[in-house]
């Protein structure tokens, strides 16, 4: 698929998606959907190291692999593999392998950090849970404050939006399953 034709699946510009490619821009979390969904990719492949198939390191600089006694099974927290995103949005994955169908993720909004600038939609469904700060979850038109200890489930092919109006950090865990069936995603 050319860069255009990629640009134009998911109304971004080839010019934006070049820089994500590059390094030199972050995508919010509407646009890496979109774009993992258009190249028919799992969100748990961006995170995937040289030594894990068919990737290459997506994650921050000096990360380190998993747990060397326990490879495929513990990841330590010093060095989970991470996306930093547009806006302060932070992803840690919380698997040492990948896993087709599930993102399993700690996940981290700055002040002011959201996962769109506008609602998002996109297969499966979300579990999550906040830990620290104020989340506010908009599903279907109605938002949902959510504190330390709140959690919350919604389909993901409900339009929503995740976002911090708060000046605490935000920290979660986040849970996608079913993101990589066929229904297209998409802003609404």
């Amino acid at each position: 698929m050319s860069l255009r034709e990629l640009a134009k699946r998911v109304s971004l510009s080839p010019s934006l998606i070049s820089q994500i490619e590059t390094g030199k821009a972050r995508p919010s979390v509407g646009s890496l959907y979109a774009l993992t969904s258009a190249l028919g990719l799992s969100l748990d492949r961006l995170f995937t190291g040289p030594d894990e198939e068919g990737g290459s390191p997506r994650h921050a600089e000096g990360q380190a692999k998993p747990d060397a006694e326990h490879p495929n099974l513990v990841v330590r927290g010093t060095r989970r593999k991470v996306i930093e995103l547009e806006n302060g949005v932070r992803w840690e994955r919380l698997t040492a392998a990948s896993h087709p169908d599930v993102d399993f993720l700690f996940v981290e909004y700055g002040p002011g950090g959201a996962s769109a600038t506008t609602m998002m939609r996109h297969s499966g469904k979300e579990y999550g849970i906040v830990l620290r700060g104020t989340l506010t979850v908009t599903v279907n038109f109605d938002d949902y404050q959510l504190g330390p200890g709140d959690s919350i489930a919604f389909p993901s092919t409900t339009p929503h939006r995740l976002w911090n109006a708060g000046e605490e950090a935000v920290q979660g865990i986040w849970v996608v399953t079913g993101r990589h069936r066929s229904t297209p995603a998409g802003s609404v």
